[in-house]
Parts: C-alpha cells; structure tokens; sequence
C-alpha cells in the first residue's frame, strides 16, 4: 500500500468513525420507540445489494459493538477496572485487558442473538445455512443492544456499593428481561404467525436456553 492509498483509508476510516457519533444515536432510538419496526427494517436492508445496505442507521452487529462499547466506558468511569481483568483464575485468565474483556462480552451477549434466530428457523422448519441464519440473526441484534446495556449498567451499579445500589441493580434487570422477552414474544408471533401467548412460551423457552449457556460460562471466569 503507497502512501496515497494510506491516506485514502486514513479518510475513509475517519469518516465512517464520526459518522457513528450521529447515526449511533439514530439508531437507538428507533430501536429503543419502535423494537419490532427496526427487525423489520433489518430483514429488509439485507435484500439490497452491500453498499445501499443501512444507510441511515447502524448496521446491527456493529450497533451491538458500540453499545457494549458504551457500556464498558461507563463502567470505567464509575468503578474502574473490571475484576475480571484482574483475576487469574479459571478462564479469566485468558482475559487480561479491556479489549479481550470487551470481546468476551460480545460473545456472551451475541448468544441471545444466535439462539433466538436458530429457534425461529427450527420452528419455521427451514434449513441452517449461512444465509437464512444471518437474516435472524442481524434482527436479533438490534433488540439485544438495549438489553445488553441494561443488563451492564446494572452489573456496573451493582459494583457502586452505594446504598440502594442492589435494589437499583435488580430493578434495571427485571426491565431489561421485561423489555427483551416481550419483544421476542412479539417478534415470534408475528414471524410464526401464531397467538402472542404461545410466542412468549417460545420466547421463554429460547431465553430459558441464553440464560443457562451464560451460567455455565460466568463461573469459568470467576
């Protein structure tokens, strides 16, 4: 690469990363005043051809990104340092520094995603293929950013010791699994074409399965 193309990617790079600061915002929230409508426009961005895809708004991996990105910028300012990074024990020794806490998160939280679009196409009855996955899966994403901000804001006030900090903490995360597991019940009704009540079996069931992989991981990293 010659000096000219660095430059190019320089502005290229500079670009996208500023726009983010607007269209971060744009995309929470849509998300956040209308969850069902932006899974919608998920599924129906991926129809286009790449470079008209998601001009207005975040795509939804990266929405997921930034979103854990935020919350772990809060999360330094209020306690500093994750214990995890600290720990060396269990597989937390494998995390040793911000980047690898923040990936370890983004696995953790890119589960939800993954279940719940592997339960709809197993009940739909279609085949697993990187194609019909990834239409789900990108829909999931949306919804899951919200919830895993709520779900690390409250693990970050949990730290605070503050007085009311616990209650705080339970509170933010009754809502966050509120939130969450209404919009799945919804989204399952609607793409199974079924009642809202057996879309939120469906939707238990699927987080019943997110919340166990979760608790078989956490105390490898503890």
């Amino acid at each position: 690469m010659n000096f000219v193309q660095f430059l190019k990617s320089l502005d290229d790079f500079l670009y996208e990363a500023m726009s983010w600061l607007v269209f971060y915002p744009i995309t929470l929230v849509r998300t956040v005043q209308h969850p069902q409508s932006m899974m919608d426009y998920a599924d129906t961005e991926l129809g286009d051809r790449e470079e008209e895809q998601y001009t207005d708004t975040l795509s939804p991996p990266l929405f997921l990104l930034l979103t854990l990105i935020l919350s772990h910028l809060i999360e330094l300012a209020l306690v500093g340092e994750n214990p995890i990074v600290k720990s060396n024990r269990g597989v937390s020794m494998l995390i040793d520094d911000d980047t690898s806490l923040l990936l370890m998160r983004l696995a953790i939280f890119s589960i939800f995603p993954l279940i719940m679009a592997a339960g709809l196409l197993r009940r739909e009855g279609t085949r697993f293929t990187r194609k019909t996955l990834k239409l789900p899966f990108y829909s999931q994403c949306y919804v899951a950013a919200p919830f895993a901000f709520l779900i690390g804001f409250a693990a970050t006030i949990a730290q605070c010791h503050w007085s009311w900090s616990g209650h705080a903490a339970l509170a933010m995360m009754a809502v966050a699994f509120l939130w969450y597991g209404t919009q799945q019940a919804r989204w399952f009704a609607g793409h199974l074409h079924t009642s809202l009540v057996r879309g939120f079996g469906i939707a238990s069931i699927g987080m019943i399965e997110c919340v166990a992989v979760c608790i078989v991981v956490l105390p490898l990293l503890s």
